[in-house]
């Protein structure tokens, strides 16, 4: 029994009872200063053990990843409220779980959201007839392609001699964490340039200029790296549709900025 009681002069037959049962019931008989200060010391106690838990769990687990991605580093499951084409995935926004994309196949084998093959079909017919070659070096993946890229990141960092946590940071950087990737939505794709007709300057310079026509936008720019947590990736490029993509180009945002000035 804690020795705490005393200051409140609480008789130990009363105490002990109070401590493990009577709080959780009305009894006229018991004060209610002795209910108040031990139910606080009973939550107090229960606390402490759950925050004992969860860092556990959280911290050392080498499974929290996979048991408790929540907790880790996803905050918020992804809003589709303003349209699937402004659906926000990024480190604190992650895809839900009944999240279904249809696809197209592309001519390389690669695969899109059907609903922007058209747009981008039309924007690659456009820079192929100013000259331009280019094409989806990467579109759709699956949860377990992107823990894939993400596991031989980290291991080619290991293999330069980081240790895991340095090597899993470092990799981060440039691979998403699985259901944080747009690449899992189907509606974002990695375009690269054919260097035997163009060169990446080139294209990447066209796109930037020419893809809101068409829905696209440049979703990683190099000015917006500490909002969008993404360092400039040129060659990759998210459908928002052709308004949204207009107002974003027009206002020189990107796209977590648009979303709040909608909210």
């Amino acid at each position: 029994m804690p020795k705490d009681t005393k200051r409140l002069k609480i008789p130990l037959k009363f105490a002990k009872k109070l401590y493990f049962l009577q709080f959780f019931h009305y009894n006229a008989d018991i004060p209610e200063e002795w209910r108040i200060f031990l139910m606080r010391k009973m939550l107090k106690r229960i606390n402490l053990f759950l925050f004992f838990v969860l860092v556990v769990l959280v911290v050392v687990s080498p499974l929290s990843d996979i048991l408790f991605p929540a907790l880790t580093r996803l905050i918020h499951p992804a809003e589709s409220s303003l349209g699937w084409n402004l659906i926000l995935v990024n480190g604190e926004h992650y895809i839900p779980r009944d999240y279904q994309v249809n696809l197209t196949e592309l001519a390389n084998g690669q695969k899109v959201d059907s609903r922007i093959y058209p747009e981008l079909q039309a924007m690659f017919d456009e820079a192929r007839r100013q000259g331009l070659g280019l094409y989806v070096a990467s579109g759709y993946r699956t949860t377990e392609k992107q823990r894939e890229l993400l596991e031989e990141k980290i291991a080619e960092y290991k293999g330069q001699g980081h240790s895991s946590k340095e090597a899993k940071t470092l990799a981060e950087r440039w691979v998403a964490v699985p259901g944080t990737s747009e690449h899992e939505l189907g509606i974002s794709v990695d375009i690269n340039a054919d260097t035997d007709v163009c060169t990446r300057e080139a294209l990447y310079s066209w796109l930037g200029e020419n893809a809101h026509h068409y829905g696209f936008i440049h979703r990683y720019p190099a000015d917006k790296t500490e909002i969008t947590g993404v360092i400039n990736e040129p060659w990759h490029y998210r459908y928002v549709g052709k308004e949204a993509a207009q107002e974003m180009y027009d206002l020189g945002v990107c796209l977590e900025e648009y979303i709040e000035s909608l909210k």
